[in-house]
């Protein structure tokens, strides 16, 4: 049974959690694993992308969660606590099809950004591929602020505050959670508003070392825009038949930012670069870029 964690209280959510995890640890052996992941980037879509994949026949989401962030900030428990996450095997022959193998994934925005995620991922799910969704940097930027003080995350309530804070807050963390595996960092998860968006640099993380051909990047404004063509390309990329078209919602979506035209421009030129080798890698120049 797929479980709805929107649907609980949050300590109902918890509990919940926790028995799945420990029921699951005991037939961990005969459970999928996943084939694909969603990883990022966070407030470009992944929802809306994870909710249109899941009404896919063949393609079965985690038990509870849609993000479970093993490869993150929980790689401190076994790969057994990780497999528990995700159905039956017996459940996803039950759900194959035309010759189609059922499949099973999950989406943790996070992978993209963690420094150790990419190696992680290599070593324990050699053969996985990922989709990793991008929208604008700015509008990403000033919508992860939201999203974070609406959480209880950010105490900063003022964006360009924030910003300004930024490289104080980042000073650091990144080598610190290289240096000890079991570290996590508030900061660096909750306030790179601006480090996030440069893309490039995550995506290059990802190919060396998982290869560039297992790697698919959406530009959630096409998604949105016009998302049957573009999900019809994420299904090739995954080796899944095109079925019937799902119903694609957006979710988590916000209006167009307020920014100032000030800082709209400074936060513009300062992307530029990374998006013109965003350009380059992808083949394509993104939409915000056009």
């Amino acid at each position: 049974m797929q479980l709805s964690p929107q649907s609980l209280p949050g300590p109902v959510k918890g509990f919940a959690a926790d028995l799945v995890a420990r029921s699951g640890r005991l037939t961990a052996s005969r459970r999928m694993t996943p084939s694909f992941l969603v990883a990022g980037g966070q407030r470009c879509g992944t929802t809306s992308m994870y909710k249109a994949l899941i009404q896919h026949p063949v393609v079965l989401g985690p038990v509870l969660h849609k993000g479970i962030h093993y490869f993150d900030v929980a790689y401190d428990k076994p790969f057994d606590w990780y497999q528990a996450h995700f159905p039956l095997r017996r459940t996803g022959a039950r759900h194959s099809t035309g010759g189609t193998a059922a499949v099973t994934f999950e989406s943790s925005p996070y992978y993209l950004y963690h420094p150790l995620a990419a190696q992680r991922i290599a070593h324990d799910l050699p053969d996985v591929k990922l989709l990793v969704l991008v929208r604008d940097p700015v509008e990403r930027a000033y919508s992860a602020h939201s999203h974070e003080v609406a959480r209880g995350y950010e105490p900063v309530t003022d964006f360009e505050t924030a910003l300004a804070l930024e490289p104080t807050r980042l000073a650091g963390e990144e080598d610190r959670l290289r240096r000890d595996p079991t570290a996590r960092s508030e900061s660096h998860r909750h306030h790179a508003y601006v480090q996030r968006g440069q893309y490039v640099d995550h995506l290059r993380r990802l190919s060396d070392e998982l290869g560039r051909d297992r790697i698919h990047v959406v530009d959630s404004q096409g998604f949105f825009d016009n998302p049957q063509p573009c999900f019809d390309g994420v299904l090739r990329f995954l080796d899944l038949p095109v079925g019937p078209q799902p119903v694609f919602d957006r979710h988590n979506a916000r209006s167009r930012s307020t920014l100032s035209d000030q800082l709209r421009t400074r936060l513009t030129e300062h992307f530029e670069p990374y998006d013109a080798e965003l350009a380059e890698w992808l083949g394509s120049v993104p939409s915000w870029r056009r």
